[in-house]
């Protein structure tokens, strides 16, 4: 496994990726705005939400399902703020709030990816992987799985891929079971998998570099190739 890495994306800390056919969409965990950037990762669309602390991202029906953490300590206050710790339901658009629902264990949420009208989640207590129906937030079914520090999330087939930033590896998960499938292995000196997903049949992931700057190159953007 290798990267192409982008370093410096138009995100100053990117938390989330969504491939999509308008583009590749990055959600900022500094400013809380999304980023639409076109196959040359260059900024194309910019959005604002009322999401906090964002760190993870998706697209279905029409809408995206963005994790907001709580209070941000990466920028100042918005009027818009209220401490909120779920998925926030955006305009395509727009970027304006249509809803909101909190997560299951009342906890952070890092990890999103939408499936036929459905949402699974990451969390925390305990580590596991939640499958929501978004019209009340209502639990289907989870696993919990071993690893730490769940992240970016993305559906290929009969699996789930999910990032584990501090142990820099991702992991691709039997949605029925949570079986273990597949893994990449990132290299020590590699960028840290924080969002991750498929676009256009290749695999993607974002390093937001936070809380504390640990990679010296900064955030980044990088492609995956297997």
């Amino acid at each position: 496994m290798k990267l192409e890495t982008t370093v410096i994306p138009p995100a100053t800390m990117p938390n989330g990726l969504q491939g999509t056919k308008d583009g590749l969409w990055v959600c900022d965990q500094a400013t809380d705005d999304l980023y639409l950037l076109n196959r040359e990762l260059n900024l194309v669309k910019t959005l604002t939400t009322t999401a906090e602390n964002s760190s993870g991202l998706t697209v279905g029906g029409d809408s995206f399902w963005i994790g907001s953490n709580g209070a941000s300590d990466a920028r100042y206050p918005r009027p818009t703020d209220s401490g909120f710790s779920g998925v926030i339901q955006c305009d395509y658009e727009t970027g304006e709030e249509i809803s909101r629902f909190p997560t299951p264990d009342g906890g952070g949420i890092h990890g999103v990816e939408w499936i036929d009208g459905l949402i699974w989640i990451t969390a925390f207590k305990p580590k596991a992987l939640i499958l929501i129906d978004p019209q009340d937030g209502s639990v289907i079914r989870k696993f919990q799985v071993d690893h730490e520090r769940l992240h970016g999330l993305a559906v290929e087939n009969d699996g789930i891929w999910c990032a584990h930033t501090s142990d820099k590896i991702i992991i691709k998960y039997e949605l029925g079971t949570g079986k273990e499938l597949d893994r990449i292995v990132y290299n020590d000196s590699d960028p840290a998998p924080h969002g991750f997903t498929i676009w256009e049949g290749e695999l993607w992931s974002c390093d937001a570099n936070w809380p504390s700057p640990i990679h010296p190159d900064g955030p980044s953007i990088s492609k995956i190739i297997r």
